[in-house]
């Protein structure tokens, strides 16, 4: 952080010399900002002082969230919009075109480039307007958004007007671009109801066929930690001791819409258990990319032998993309293995021993295996009690 610290200083220096005295030490207060209020009161102060920068000065505010944690970027925001309130209040000229060019660059931040946006819609809007649609592939999750609702509507036209060709071809256009899972899910939606099928595990990514093994034992939680021989290696032939007899691997694939394989039905439901899943990822590229998991149980991910994270929380709910995890692939054949464990509460809402997983990158492109199989059909939900909406 130290480093790049002073590079920006030094590139704000060269920029405009009287930021030395001004601007320079309150960037620094903010950028070391950090959790459990480390800095806050510095960056507060330094947020008062940012906020009386001149109207020419917002590129450089904007340059600084380059730099900036989620927590700094708050900070950063903060005293743009106190300089954009002050220049509207006394009508001082904004420096539209480098505001602009900065938005343009993709090597931005992505919330810097949205808050750049932000102030061309604010001051010209009928120019800002005319440059969403080219957004539609940004690697900006936040411009991507707004982009593809523009098409979201234009689809809808179409579709109200009887124009069902158009608003298919447009629909089609939409789901090519989205990356948000809510705008994905009403896109299938309406593409369906205009008699087009929509494959949306192969569209996000969703690893479908996996080998999983189980019950291990988790009594008291002990088994998070425990180490059961699939983390020592990965044998589909073998045959280990489980928590209630023999266990052995197991082939399941999921047809479910947002990839979630439940282990209930396969393993048996049963509580103060572990168990591991493991498939191999034939991946197309070498290079960085993400491993994005969603699960409410107890977890822990290995990649190539790599063991990369894990939480042992239980049951506060599960999303899509609810754990982002960085991974370097390899052409060619890589191995996941996880690990998902399940707490003694036999509350209704506590039942569900699932999780949902796709190889993806930043933008949250999905990256397909070269050996991707078809997506199964979607398979009814294991019998029992009504699952509850609590989560």
């Amino acid at each position: 952080m130290i480093s790049r610290i002073l590079l920006l200083t030094s590139a704000l220096v060269i920029l405009h010399p009287c930021l030395a005295q001004s601007l320079v030490e309150p960037i620094e207060a903010v950028l070391k900002v950090g959790p459990e209020a480390a800095h806050h009161r510095e960056a507060a102060a330094a947020v008062t002082t940012l906020s009386q920068a001149p109207a020419s000065e917002l590129p450089r505010l904007l340059g600084a969230m380059n730099q900036a944690n989620d927590l700094a970027a708050n900070y950063l925001r903060s005293a743009v919009e106190s300089v954009l309130d002050r220049s509207f209040a006394s009508q001082k000229t904004l420096p539209l075109g480098e505001i602009r060019d900065f938005l343009l660059e993709t090597r931005n931040a992505p919330r810097a480039r949205r808050l750049a946006y932000e102030i061309l819609q604010r001051v010209i809007p009928e120019d800002a307007a005319r440059m969403l649609p080219g957004f539609a592939n940004d690697p900006s999750a936040e411009l991507r958004y707004d982009a593809v609702e523009l098409q979201i509507r234009s689809a809808e036209t179409f579709k109200s007007g009887g124009q069902s060709a158009e608003a298919v071809r447009t629909f089609q256009s939409a789901l090519n671009s989205a990356r948000n899972p809510k705008q994905i899910d009403q896109i299938a939606s309406e593409l369906r109801s205009l008699g087009v099928e929509v494959d949306l595990p192969t569209h996000f990514g969703f690893l479908t066929h996996w080998q999983v093994i189980g019950p291990f034992d988790n009594t008291r939680l002990e088994g998070f930690e425990r180490v059961e021989p699939p983390e020592k290696e990965i044998d589909l032939a073998a045959e280990y001791d489980g928590k209630s007899g023999k266990v052995r691997w197991t082939a399941v694939n999921t047809g479910q819409e947002h990839g979630k394989v439940d282990l209930n039905p396969v393993l048996g439901e049963s509580k103060e258990v572990t168990a591991y899943a493991t498939t191999v990822f034939q991946s197309p590229i070498d290079g960085p990319a993400e491993i994005r998991l969603g699960c409410k149980n107890g977890w822990k991910v290995w990649w190539n032998g790599k063991f990369l994270f894990g939480r042992d929380e239980y049951h506060r709910g599960a999303r899509i993309d609810q754990y982002r995890l960085p991974i370097q692939l390899q052409k060619g054949a890589n191995v996941l293995l996880l690990k998902v464990c399940q707490n003694a509460d036999v509350k209704d809402w506590t039942r569900e021993w699932e999780f949902q997983l796709r190889v993806c990158d930043s933008s949250g492109t999905a990256i397909l295996a070269t050996d991707r199989p078809p997506t199964p059909k979607a398979a009814p939900r294991s019998p029992g009690k009504s699952r509850s909406k609590k989560d």
